[in-house]
């Protein structure tokens, strides 16, 4: 483990350790205080956050678009502070952290027999989403986490999710797939952030005016088992409780070929995400590349 991994492990480890002790006012005020020393500093991930950013909101003066990477780092920091909290918060805390819209599309898909998958963007806490999920619809679900280094801090994240009630697969292609697909099947519950191509090979789709490449992981899911596929869209307001949309179903076409259905249906999923996404810019948390013109180091801020 190099000196860097050793130091991201320790600082991971600090914050659940810390600050899940604090009283609430004190990591509320912890989280802005941190977020606007990195969004002063501006480093490779507020710069490419402002970059995106760009996109999201395209006529925006500098100064407006300063204001808005400066929220949606004080957003990004409110999530992390409120996931290291996260197991140590009360089930009715947990009940009452989350108010979303259309939940109903996900309890008469269950009641129905069907498997369902939500599918969400990198929007607010997504993590208590899964944690009101288990706790207040009392309904487990599967989902996959992307391999982090050092092995030590991957580990820390599947035990934090296990614990919030999750079931959580590596990001690992075929075999995770298989275990979703036969989880869906038996008319259980998937969960999958999908706004952000992990594998390289996925779905070319219009975002925000561009070119973007997003999983086909949900579409195919649907087409093989027959499972709802519901967008999910969230965000903060000035209250604690964090809101959120459960959108209506994206059906499966009923002609053309796997490939061309794959791509409709993740185009549309695509249509929900930007949707929520501009209504709430500050609240999507990417601090990485995503549209295919950004891929090329040579162009734009890292």
């Amino acid at each position: 483990m190099s000196t860097a991994e050793r130091f991201a492990d320790s600082l991971y480890g600090l914050g659940w350790s810390t600050v899940k002790k604090l009283p609430e006012p004190v990591a509320v005020r912890l989280g802005r205080t941190i977020a606007d020393l990195a969004w002063k500093q501006r480093g490779k991930g507020v710069r490419r956050l402002e970059a995106n950013y760009a996109r999201v909101v395209p006529d925006a003066t500098p100064e407006r678009l300063a204001a808005l990477t400066r929220a949606g780092m004080r957003s990004y920091l409110r999530y992390w502070m409120e996931s290291f909290r996260l197991p140590a918060w009360s089930a009715e805390r947990v009940r009452a952290g989350f108010d979303p819209e259309g939940v109903h599309h996900l309890t008469d898909g269950l009641a129905a027999g069907r498997g369902v998958i939500l599918a969400l963007p990198h929007l607010a806490n997504w993590d208590l989403a899964g944690a009101w999920v288990t706790t207040r619809l009392e309904t487990p679900f599967t989902t996959v986490a992307e391999r982090l280094r050092p092995e030590t801090l991957y580990d820390r994240f599947v035990a934090y999710r296990e614990g919030l009630g999750m079931e959580v697969l590596p990001h690992s292609g075929a075999s995770a797939f298989g275990t979703l697909a036969r989880r869906l099947r038996d008319g259980g519950l998937v969960c999958l952030v999908a706004d952000r191509d992990l594998s390289a090979s996925g779905v070319e789709v219009d975002f925000f005016g561009e070119r973007a490449r997003m999983p086909a992981g949900p579409a195919l899911l649907a087409q093989q088992t027959g499972a709802l596929l519901l967008p999910v869209t969230l965000w903060y307001d000035d209250s604690p409780v964090m809101q959120g949309r459960v959108h209506p179903a994206i059906g499966v076409p009923e002609s053309g070929k796997r490939t061309e259905r794959t791509s409709a249906m993740t185009q549309a999923l695509a249509d929900v995400f930007a949707t929520g996404i501009a209504d709430h810019p500050e609240d999507w948390h990417m601090l990485q590349r995503l549209w295919l013109a950004d891929l090329d180091p040579a162009k734009g801020p890292s």
